[in-house]
């Protein structure tokens, strides 16, 4: 039976607090140092009568539970870290912030270039944007391509994947429409909250939602889940969201993609 109880907030470990060192750039592209060290006023938890009794039995139940801890997630306004496990990949660290606005910013570190470039995803009322980060050492290296509108998506080269569990997919979690199958799951090793797996019961699937494991607390706050580009786990509290999220750099170039540059083959040595 899936519990609906707030289970405690999880401490920031001391590992994460080495972060790569382009979103050292980050934080403060993106106001972290001014913002307040104590967490926002929780989103209130969904009533008895929002969200129903959890019952494992009852698939219908499973997909309403879930469907509210989504809607609870929408109005969310904060900044807050991840860890992201993939596999092949030390621990990286993903800064999530939902501006007072409705914008949203998702940093990446090594998530474009084969895992050896920064990135951020940014979606403001202007457009969206897929943003190099520069580093402590070569700030001026930032810079962002527009790719499109605000209600665009970034072409699959160019994904990095992470952002869309966060904000992309609630529009269709929150639906009772798409063909979709939810049952409450175990959650991963390191990740708290009350979890489900969503599946595909259609090839239609919108392409808006991963498949995978997602993990709430009651008041709408991811905690983590697990996807086909790994598994993300809830690295701290909550801090305070800004007015409005920022590009880390001018707007200029191409987006980066994903996939590392292959080397040059070499000429061979004519006899």
């Amino acid at each position: 039976m899936v519990s609906t109880a707030t289970p405690p907030r999880p401490r920031l470990p001391r590992t994460a607090t080495v972060a790569v060192s382009g979103l050292g750039l980050v934080a403060a592209g993106l106001g972290l140092t001014g913002c307040r060290s104590t967490p926002p006023p929780a989103t209130a938890a969904p009533t008895a009568s929002a969200e129903p009794s959890p019952d494992p039995a009852n698939p219908a139940t499973a997909r309403a539970t879930l469907a509210a801890r989504a809607a609870a997630a929408q109005d969310r306004r904060e900044v807050v870290v991840y860890q992201l496990q993939q596999r092949g990949y030390r621990p990286r660290t993903v800064v999530l912030t939902r501006a007072a606005d409705g914008g949203w910013r998702a940093d990446i570190a090594a998530g474009a270039l084969g895992g050896t470039a920064d990135v951020a995803v940014v979606r403001s009322r202007q457009g969206l944007y897929q943003c190099a980060l520069g580093s402590a050492t070569q700030p001026a290296a930032a810079r962002c391509a527009e790719v499109g509108g605000p209600r665009d998506r970034l072409p699959a080269a160019a994904d990095p994947q992470v952002q869309r569990v966060f904000v992309e997919s609630l529009e269709i979690l929150t639906d009772r429409q798409p063909a979709i199958a939810v049952t409450p799951a175990t959650a991963p090793p390191g990740v708290e909250g009350d979890c489900w797996s969503v599946q595909s019961n259609s090839a239609s699937l919108p392409a808006a939602v991963d498949v995978g494991v997602y993990c709430y607390r009651a008041d709408g706050l991811l905690t983590g889940g697990r996807w086909s580009f790994g598994t993300l786990a809830l690295a701290g509290d909550p801090t305070h969201a800004p007015d409005r999220v920022i590009l880390p750099g001018p707007v200029a170039g191409d987006p980066l993609p994903m996939d590392a540059p292959r080397r040059p083959s070499a000429t061979p040595t004519p006899r």
